[in-house]
């Protein structure tokens, strides 16, 4: 069983930065694609950015691409989501999940993942 757990939320001021972790228990971490998602407050949770099993592929939604940045370090089982120039729009939980995949898979969507986090919390304040 596959078990994911985020940590570094947490509350900053617009333009700042952080960087969330997702640790990664159970085996085979390279064998999976990996994403991160965001769920604001009466929002639907909504794709961030995924990276593909081996790193070698990411893909970014539109609001993260320039100030996000996906990674992974398959060798201690963690991924990772990078944010600069934070903005109080990106105010949400931020989750981890993982699927599967080959070496090419960038899933985007909720559905196509199997495993998710519960959570870490980042506030940006105006």
């Amino acid at each position: 069983q596959v078990q994911l757990a985020e940590s570094g939320g947490s509350s900053v001021q617009a333009g700042g930065s952080l960087r969330l972790s997702c640790a990664v228990s159970g085996p085979s971490f390279g064998s999976y694609a990996m994403g991160w998602f965001r769920q604001a407050p009466e929002k639907e949770r909504e794709f961030v950015a995924t990276i593909s099993r081996g790193g070698g592929y990411t893909s970014y939604a539109a609001p993260a691409k320039g100030r996000f940045t996906i990674s992974r370090d398959n060798a201690k089982n963690m991924a990772f989501l990078q944010m600069v120039s934070l903005k109080p729009e990106d105010t949400a939980v931020y989750y981890c999940a993982a699927v599967l995949g080959s070496w090419t898979l960038l899933p985007r969507t909720r559905d196509e993942y199997d495993y998710w986090g519960q959570g870490t919390r980042v506030t940006v304040s105006s």
